[in-house]
C-alpha cells in the first residue's frame, strides 16, 4: 500500500518540485495538494493521506493551528512543515503542536523521501543539531522541570538518547536492551510529560531544562 501525500501551501514551484520528488518512489503518491490551510480539514477528510506536507507559512489558517488540529483527530495524519529557515518560531510552535517533524526547502530529494516514509511508519522526524539550535533560540526554561513527572532513572536515560536522534535500536545497543524495552520505557516518558510523540517528549525535554539544548547531548 502506497503511502498517501497531502502538500499544502501557496508556492506551487514549491510543491511541483515536491509533487516530482514524491513520484519518484512507487511507494508514495501524492493524493492531493492545496494552497490555503483553511482547505485542509476538507481534505483530510476526503483524501485521507497519511502524511501531510505544509508549508509553514501559507495564507488561511495558520500551520500551528491547522497541526493542532489534525492531532485531535481520531485517526490523524502524521505532519511535516517545510519552511525556508530552520530558525522559525512557527516551526518551533508547530513542532510542540504536535508536528512530527520539519524539513528545510533545500533539503535534497532522499532526505525528502525518507522524511516521508520515516512519519508515516509512525516515527517521528529529529535532525538533533537543528532541533537543539531551534529550541535553544526560543526557550527560556531554567532548572529542571520535568523534575516534577517522576521519570525513573532509566526512562530519564531513555530521554536523553532520543534527544540525540538515536532510534529505539540505538538506544537499546547503549543501554545493553532491546529495543522492545526501550518502547516501553519511552510509552513511559510519553505518559508521564504529555507528549504525542518522541518530537513533543524532547522538546519538552529542552524547554524544561532536563537536556540543555545549548550543548551536545552525551
Amino acid at each position: 500500500m502506497s503511502i498517501g501525500v497531502l502538500l499544502v501551501g501557496d508556492e506551487e514551484p514549491v510543491r511541483a518540485g515536491l509533487r516530482g520528488v514524491l513520484a519518484a518512489d512507487p511507494d508514495v503518491a501524492v493524493v492531493g495538494e492545496g494552497a490555503d490551510g483553511s482547505a485542509i480539514p476538507a481534505l483530510v477528510d476526503r483524501l485521507r493521506p497519511d502524511v501531510v506536507l505544509m508549508d509553514v507559512r501559507m495564507p488561511g489558517t495558520d500551520p500551528v493551528t491547522a497541526t493542532r488540529d489534525l492531532v485531535r483527530r481520531p485517526d490523524p495524519p502524521r505532519v511535516l512543515v517545510l519552511t525556508t529557515f530552520g530558525h522559525d518560531r512557527r516551526v518551533y510552535e508547530a513542532l510542540r503542536a504536535g508536528a512530527d517533524g520539519f524539513l528545510l526547502k533545500r533539503t535534497p530529494p532522499r532526505d525528502v523521501l525518507r522524511a516521508v516514509r520515516v512519519v508515516a511508519a509512525g516515527e517521528s522526524l529529529l535532525f538533533p543539531a537543528a532541533v537543539r539550535e531551534l529550541v535553544a533560540g526560543f526557550t527560556t526554561a531554567g532548572g529542571d522541570a520535568l523534575a516534577g513527572a517522576g521519570l525513573t532513572d532509566r526512562e530519564g536515560a531513555v530521554l536523553r538518547r532520543v534527544a540525540r536522534g538515536l532510534t529505539d535500536a540505538e538506544v537499546a545497543a547503549e543501554l545493553h536492551t532491546d529495543a522492545r524495552t526501550v518502547r516501553a520505557h519511552l510509552g513511559a516518558v510519553l505518559a508521564k510529560t504529555g507528549s504525542r510523540d518522541r518530537t513533543q517528549a524532547v522538546v519538552a525535554a529542552y524547554e524544561s531544562g532536563f537536556v540543555d539544548p545549548r550543548f551536545p547531548v552525551r
